[in-house]
């Protein structure tokens, strides 16, 4: 990124976590429904309903889908069991429609910022429900101050359910220890760069050393035959996984978020690799958006033209 890409990219990051901004856009009744249409450019829609019409549109075109409902850093006791029914009722739903895919979540979405214990019984309450769906869970990755609690959990419930993968963030200088660590356990890791802001004394910019460093942790989760999902937009580092032929193993496959670089997903699924679109709905959408926008600078463009002008309705069109 450009000195100007970088400084909006940590401004949008500040956005992200100013409750102030988000509190005044989701109460205004002017800016609500533009914002929601920039956001509807990288989620499916507000409702479940969107969101499994989404996914059997991207079945039906040959992809494995990934589900979210969004949201993270809940406080509220009720609002954590709620977001947990809520995933119950997805996957569910999933099973009953022969959707056999991967149910994605952030642990503070059920009970993290409250209690380890409330966060662990909810991800077993799930991942058992999946289980009998065939269906995977996959625990994302959040701030580095979450770390060892994410990782925690995952151990202790992987143990048990190895239904149930969890994400890995090649930005931080940990990574390299946690994956050795991870492959011990059956899940499926998932590896990103990262989209949090964190110290520069514990996390890498984007660079090309991040870009060395995922490269590094990719490489050892091919060669151990682990499940891995390759989770990039960065189309140069998408060039050197395929030279380096880690799509062409079984075990291996390439994962992009809804919205972003559909062409690149398209390639990688018409040259035969199992290509996965991770796709999100809900009304917590605001980080979300955030991120994506801070991830690529020029994605405000598109958000600003979405405002004005929405995308056509038929927005599988490019997958």
């Amino acid at each position: 990124m450009s000195a100007p890409q970088i400084q909006a990219a940590q401004a949008l990051k500040a956005i992200a976590r100013n409750e102030h901004i988000k509190s005044y856009l989701q109460q205004s009744e002017e800016l609500y429904p533009l914002i929601l249409q920039a956001a509807k450019r990288f989620i499916t829609g507000e409702s479940k309903q969107e969101g499994l019409v989404a996914a059997k549109e991207m079945l039906g075109k040959g992809y494995a889908i990934s589900l979210e409902y969004i949201g993270e850093n809940t406080k509220g006791e009720k609002e954590c069991r709620e977001a947990k029914e809520e995933f119950l009722q997805l996957i569910e739903e999933m099973g009953t429609a022969s959707i056999h895919q991967t149910v994605s979540l952030d642990l503070s979405h059920i009970g993290l910022l409250i209690d380890t214990e409330i966060a662990y019984d909810y991800l077993i309450e799930l991942a058992e429900k999946a289980k009998s769906y065939n269906i995977t869970i996959m625990v994302s990755m959040e701030e580095s101050s979450k770390t060892d609690d994410i990782l925690n959990i995952y151990k202790k419930a992987a143990r048990h359910y190895p239904n149930i993968g969890i994400t890995v963030q090649a930005h931080l200088y940990r990574s390299l220890e946690d994956i050795h660590e991870l492959m011990d356990y059956p899940g499926r890791i998932r590896i990103v760069k990262g989209a949090y802001q964190e110290p520069c004394d514990i996390a890498m910019p984007r660079s090309k050393e991040l870009n060395d460093r995922y490269l590094q942790l990719v490489e050892q989760v091919v060669k151990a035959n682990h499940p891995l999902s390759i989770a990039t937009h960065d189309e140069p580092l998408i060039r050197q996984i395929e030279q380096r032929h880690y799509l062409a193993y079984p075990q291996v496959e390439i994962e992009m978020l809804y919205g972003i670089r559909p062409d690149l997903l398209k390639h990688a699924k018409d040259n035969g690799y199992t290509s996965r679109i991770y796709l999100t709905y809900g009304q917590e959408w605001y980080l979300y958006l955030c991120h994506r926008l801070a991830e690529y600078p020029e994605n405000l463009y598109l958000a600003l033209a979405d405002m004005i002008q929405p995308a056509s309705p038929d927005k599988y069109d490019s997958y």
